[in-house]
């Protein structure tokens, strides 16, 4: 495809996150599926959002909705390759955030795909959207780029 920008290296993430590939993954053509890319991007995500205390999936009163996500893929990724999720943040508004992922098959220092989401976040309750937390501001400031 003409013009289209080459994948990102590990450098262009801030922080890692391993994800196991599944049997389960792989489609009938021998690799994973489209659909579980987005999977990885949610998974590696909030992991990180957990782990930082910034998201309490049962009880934090502000929740991340996706509202935008994308992808491009350059290479296939198959069972049972070790995939790394890299993370960075694109953008951090008032109540929206850009996150973008890398994944990396085994070792290769470029991404097999990439994608972004954007989360804005609502108040639980009444679904409409709220500052971000400023546990959640801290957290996502070392991945901003």
């Amino acid at each position: 495809m003409t013009g289209r920008s080459p994948p990102d290296t590990r450098a262009a993430y801030r922080r890692f996150v391993p994800i196991l590939t599944r049997w389960g993954d792989n489609d009938v053509y021998g690799h994973v599926n489209n659909v579980v890319y987005y999977a990885f991007f949610d998974t590696a995500v909030n992991q990180v959002l957990i782990e930082e205390g910034a998201l309490d999936i049962a009880r934090s009163p502000v929740i991340g909705l996706v509202v935008e996500t994308g992808c491009r893929y350059f290479r296939s990724i198959a069972f049972p390759e070790r995939v790394t999720a890299g993370i960075r943040v694109a953008h951090r508004g008032t109540s929206s955030v850009r996150y973008e992922v890398g994944l990396f098959r085994e070792d290769d220092d470029t991404a097999a795909a990439q994608g972004h989401f954007v989360h804005v976040y609502v108040d639980r309750a009444t679904q409409r959207p709220a500052p971000l937390p400023d546990v959640l501001r801290a957290v996502l400031e070392p991945l901003l780029v």
